[in-house]
């Protein structure tokens, strides 16, 4: 029995995971108008602290006729799990895995002279309900509430064993567990969590108490890209008004034409000209931007406009003031190429002016964004 009855739970697990996937495809909320969804995986690592029942065990060593007792505990180790989670939208997961929260030991002595020594060691699987709270394109707070199904193996040795009534009792039990913590995003497809979670288990000899759990764990959701490859989504130019053609009058040679006004406006994806969650224009965005002058060449430019604009992940102050940075890092690079400061002017819209649905990732990539309009003559 040492692991058979986990294959029911695994089994629980994995199937209410797999129907979760299936039901929601047929859903109405499953589409890129509601929310996004992926599946991921992680694994963390930590330190674990148990509650080791003194009282009890002392107690048990007198009523056997002990006195004297001392005891000497061992309530933390080394602990590690493994997850398998599955996005549902922008604010909920389900996530289920294996953890196993270390070993925890006793050593009690009493006279007449006898000892206890006893260790527990703990482990089995999860389903969790894990709510996240966007404070920022990074940084993001986490809770959790769910289940946990696990075994408890418990060995006593010395020559005080007749003060329990098994010396090598194992529990299987299902209990609730709880968890708070934060994640920063390194990338849109990696992250590092930092959690602390509640364990409530039994520990066979008929004690029910809690294991804290402090842990670092890094998570890989799939089917997100690193960097976003450059996009550059041309917006049609301004209609220009135009002067009524005179009547037609025979000249011995045509007027030289005078300059006509023109203005253009181009759209560039955030992810085009900067990192994630960075306002210096990276190297792919410098040449992007070359590329948009090199097109302008021979045009008189009078003005030039750049304005930031991004999602709605994060508060609308946070999101503020890196729409004004990056337009602000658009017009620097625009200087270094020969524009007059002067002509330039910059703006930062932050999160009020979407342009796609802000549930969806793809909604939210095309929120992303740095505009420049051109006005001028040619």
């Amino acid at each position: 029995m040492m692991f058979s009855k986990k294959t029911i739970p695994l089994s629980i697990m994995c199937s209410m995971l797999f129907i979760s996937q299936v039901a929601l495809a047929d859903e109405p909320w499953n589409n890129p108008d509601w929310a996004d969804s992926a599946w991921y995986i992680g694994a963390g690592i930590g330190r674990s602290k148990a509650t080791i029942d003194k009282d009890r065990l002392t107690r048990s060593l007198s009523e056997n006729g002990a006195t004297n007792v001392l005891f000497n505990g061992s309530d933390r180790d080394d602990a590690y799990k493994l997850m398998l989670g599955k996005q549902m939208n922008r604010y909920f997961a389900i996530e289920g895995g294996y953890f196993d929260l270390g070993k925890f030991g006793f050593d009690a002595t009493a006279m007449p002279a006898g000892s206890l020594n006893g260790s527990a060691s703990f482990r089995g699987l999860n389903l969790d309900l894990v709510g996240q709270l966007p404070l920022s394109e990074r940084f993001s707070l986490l809770g959790r509430i769910g289940g946990n199904y696990t075994k408890a193996n418990v060995h006593f040795t010395g020559n005080r064993l007749f003060a329990v009534t098994d010396p090598n009792p194992t529990e299987t039990k299902l209990n609730p567990k709880i968890g708070v913590g934060l994640e920063y995003k390194l990338t849109e497809a990696l992250a590092v969590r930092g959690e602390v979670e509640r364990y409530r288990v039994n520990d066979a000899v008929h004690n029910r108490g809690d294991i804290d759990f402090y842990s670092v764990s890094l998570v890989y959701k799939f089917g997100q890209t690193a960097a976003q490859p450059p996009v550059r989504t041309n917006v049609a130019p301004m209609p220009i008004a135009r002067t009524p053609e005179p009547a037609a009058v025979v000249l011995s040679q045509a007027p030289p034409q005078a300059p006509q006004p023109v203005s253009e406006k181009i759209t560039f994806s955030a992810e085009a000209l900067f990192d994630f969650d960075r306002s210096l224009v990276k190297t792919e965005g410098r040449l992007a931007i070359d590329d948009l002058l090199e097109k302008l060449r021979g045009m008189n430019t009078e003005v030039m406009i750049t304005v930031g604009h991004t999602d709605s992940i994060g508060s609308p102050e946070y999101n503020q003031k890196l729409s004004v940075r990056r337009a602000e890092a658009v017009k620097a690079y625009l200087v270094t190429k020969g524009i007059d400061a002067s002509r330039i002017y910059t703006e930062g819209k932050g999160e009020t002016q979407p342009v796609a649905d802000n549930k969806t990732q793809e909604g939210r990539a095309k929120n992303r964004r740095v505009t420049i309009e051109v006005v001028g003559s040619r």
